[in-house]
């Protein structure tokens, strides 16, 4: 049959291309009217799914022409929700893809998108094409019922098991290294070409993570041997700043091994503030095109497990020469900025120099000593360190309320520090603070990476600038939603001024966790990049990455350009070259990002499962986030960690949702939001990463039940669900 109300369309939309048309006008024109209506709506719909005409969020339409409708090609990223997203790196569009419109696709495929709606949660499309399969090999771990074989990824990125048809020398429940041949039918089939061991043993974990984010192991011979060669820092004081008499001290996490900043702090005769950063000058040994250099850039940062550090460069650099150790000579990068009396800065200079940092202190050991206590672990403290740290941290307290005055973002979120022991198993947890030490140190970082940018950007020199560009407004009006289904009133928070001081007035609120989760959602994720500029999170109109050139290869190249501004050397850096470091920095920084947090997560799901199969499982303070008809989701700040109290564990009485009150009501007890409870785990599906809280209750404990609403494995068998709860 002839489609004559299809071509009415395209006639319509072609006849006023830049129109906009809602429902009504469009059936008033076409005469199509009562039942007759539906089918109109439906035609539409259909040519919206086939990108012919582009339908809108406000449930109108308008035709697809221009670069805003036309297709896309990138990397497809999966959450966990089973929701794709699609980046147009070129034009900064991201297309969100449905669960039901991944088509088999993979994570890391190329694929082609067509936009099919555009509305208030940003654009969504569906994929009309694979271009180039990701070919990457995935950690998995074996799981064999009857005469069946899969291999359910460790990512559980992955929306679906690979069917084996064999699993080798590979046992149940053994992890192993799995290349795909297929990707047709009910599972994608792939084969096994490596085993890592068994997933109950937690020594293997950090081996898992590494083979499956592909992260760097031994260095080349050829970058040790230079590494190697480098014995000693050579004797070339006369060219250097010479700051071997001032007093200088590093602040580095008790556990650090690698210390490339220092800083130092002095009143100047003309009453200002000068501020010094010292950076570790890893320039001066590490060459561009030499061994180090190219395995820097093939690294592109140091990855921080919770058990093992995978640096970007040999120690013999990282925990050696390049180590500003005290009571040793070091080369540094030096950056001096002057601040008169309300924090503004009146001048900047830098140099290359030569320091022996006097006093190396932890977090703890500062924040003692700015508090006027006696640190822990030093026997003698030089009264210039108590001088220093008083001056500094009350220069970084008014340069943080000036930040916060134009704009910057406060967000404070917990951070968890695993204590693992030998075998690899986590054996308990702290909290870290974020104290006005850590506010110290960041302060002075800040500062130098700002001053290092605006240099060089201003001088007309190009270079890779920490971008961090603002939200979209549709995401900012989404988070204002979401902030107020939580019980805030946050006003209007498309004004960065505003959104920082909603920041400040939850600072106490028991909710302020999940406020600034919410919030860190609604942000673009900052990056590198060798065009644009600005940093919206830190208020800042010129930043870069200057101060961890041990650990960071954008920070090692900006050593560079820096030094050969200072020295005159007009060196013209390949805009090509830029570019290149900053895609590859951005890409490295993303992947370690997920590497450390899944690290993280498997150790986290082990302990909490070692108390179920204990029979005696902690009580955790937890606080209640959202409800739902099916139950209450919980966060517990101690753990960092979330999870679902199933409605079926709450009470042996009826337990009503009340919709409206946003509440679940059982008998004279009432759970809401922001509400804190007493929880213990009840269940750890470790191949969703999901878990099952119970509330605590003073009578016995109710047996909970299995599951909650949320993502399945697709397509995988159900007989299999109690194999992966062994895990």
């Amino acid at each position: 049959m002839d489609d004559v109300l299809g071509e009415q369309l395209r006639y319509l939309f072609e006849s006023d291309p830049t129109r906009v048309w809602n429902l009504r006008e469009i059936a008033d024109i076409l005469g199509y009217r009562g039942s007759r209506a539906k089918v109109l709506a439906s035609r539409l719909a259909s040519l919206a799914e086939d990108g012919e005409i582009m339908a809108r969020g406000d449930g109108r339409f308008a035709k697809a022409s221009g670069h805003s409708a036309g297709e896309i090609e990138g990397k497809l990223e999966i959450a966990r929700s089973g929701a794709g997203f699609v980046t147009d790196a070129a034009h900064g569009r991201v297309l969100r893809i449905p669960a039901e419109g991944i088509r088999g696709a993979f994570p890391g495929d190329i694929v082609r998108v067509r936009p099919v709606k555009v509305g208030g949660d940003g654009e969504s499309g569906r994929i009309v094409a694979i271009v180039a399969r990701n070919e990457k090999l995935i950690c998995a771990t074996i799981s064999i019922v009857g005469g069946d074989v899969y291999a359910i990824p460790l990512n559980p990125s992955y929306t679906s098991d690979i069917a084996l048809d064999s699993a080798g020398e590979a046992a149940d429940g053994d992890r192993v290294v799995i290349r795909i041949k297929s990707r047709d039918g009910a599972n994608p089939r792939g084969e096994v070409v490596d085993i890592i061991g068994p997933a109950s043993n937690p020594s293997l974990d950090t081996e898992a993570i590494c083979r499956e984010y592909e992260l760097p192991g031994d260095f080349p011979g050829e970058a040790m041997a230079e590494a190697e060669a480098i014995e000693s820092i050579p004797d070339d004081a006369e060219s250097r700043l010479d700051l071997r008499k001032r007093f200088i001290l590093t602040i580095d996490p008790a556990e650090s091994r690698d210390f490339d900043d220092a800083i130092s702090f002095r009143i100047l005769p003309d009453g200002n503030r000068e501020l010094g950063i010292h950076i570790a000058d890893v320039a001066s040994y590490v060459r561009p095109g030499s061994a180090l250099d190219r395995e820097a850039f093939r690294r592109g940062n140091s990855v921080y497990l919770a058990d093992k550090v995978i640096p970007m460069l040999p120690e013999a650099l990282s925990n050696g020469i390049c180590s500003l150790r005290p009571k040793v000579d070091r080369r540094a990068f030096s950056v001096f900025i002057a601040y008169d009396s309300a924090g503004r800065p009146v001048a900047r200079s830098f140099a290359k120099s030569i320091i022996r940092s006097g006093i190396r202190l932890n977090y703890a050991q500062a924040l003692a000593i700015i508090e006027g206590r006696r640190p822990e672990g030093i026997a003698r403290l030089p009264s210039a360190a108590k001088e220093l740290l008083a001056g500094a941290s009350e220069l970084a307290l008014q340069l943080r309320a000036i930040r916060m005055k134009n704009g910057a973002l406060d967000l404070d979120l917990p951070e968890c520090r695993l204590q693992i022991d030998a075998s690899g198993r986590m054996t308990g947890f702290t909290l870290e603070t974020y104290d006005v030490s850590h506010q110290m140190i960041e302060e002075c970082m800040v500062a130098a990476n700002e001053a290092v940018a605006a240099e060089l950007s201003l001088h007309g020199h190009r270079i890779v600038s920490r971008l961090h560009e603002p939200p979209d407004p549709a995401k900012i009006a989404d988070l204002s939603v979401s902030l107020k289904a939580i019980g805030f009133a946050p006003g209007d928070i498309s004004n960065p001024a505003n959104l920082s001081r909603f920041i400040a007035s939850i600072r106490n609120h028991p909710l302020r966790a999940q406020a600034h989760t919410l919030i860190l959602r609604s942000m673009k994720r900052a990056l590198y990049s060798a065009e644009g500029h600005g940093h919206f999170g830190l208020a800042k109109a010129r930043y870069s990455h200057f101060t961890s050139p041990i650990r960071r290869y954008s920070d090692l190249v900006l050593h560079r350009q820096l030094a050969d501004y200072i020295a005159r050397r007009r060196q013209s850096v390949p805009a090509t070259f830029l570019a290149s470091v900053a895609a590859r920095c951005t890409e490295t920084e993303l992947r370690a990002d997920e590497a450390e947090r899944t690290l993280l997560e498997i150790k986290k799901f082990r302990f909490l499962q070692e108390q179920i199969e204990h029979g005696d499982p902690v009580s955790y303070d937890a606080t209640i986030s959202k409800v739902t008809s099916f139950g209450l989701f919980v966060d517990l700040p101690a753990l960092v960690v979330g999870g679902l109290v199933h409605i079926a564990t709450i009470s042996d009485k009826f337990v009503r949702f009340d919709r409206f009150g946003g509440a679940l009501v059982a008998g004279n007890a009432r759970y809401a939001v922001g509400q804190s409870v007493k929880v213990h785990i009840a269940r750890v599906d470790f191949a969703a990463r999901r878990l099952d809280f119970a509330l605590d209750h003073t009578g016995d404990r109710p047996e909970p039940r299995s599951g909650h609403k949320g993502k399945t494995r697709a397509k995988a068998p159900a007989k299999r669900a109690d194999t992966r709860r062994k895990r």
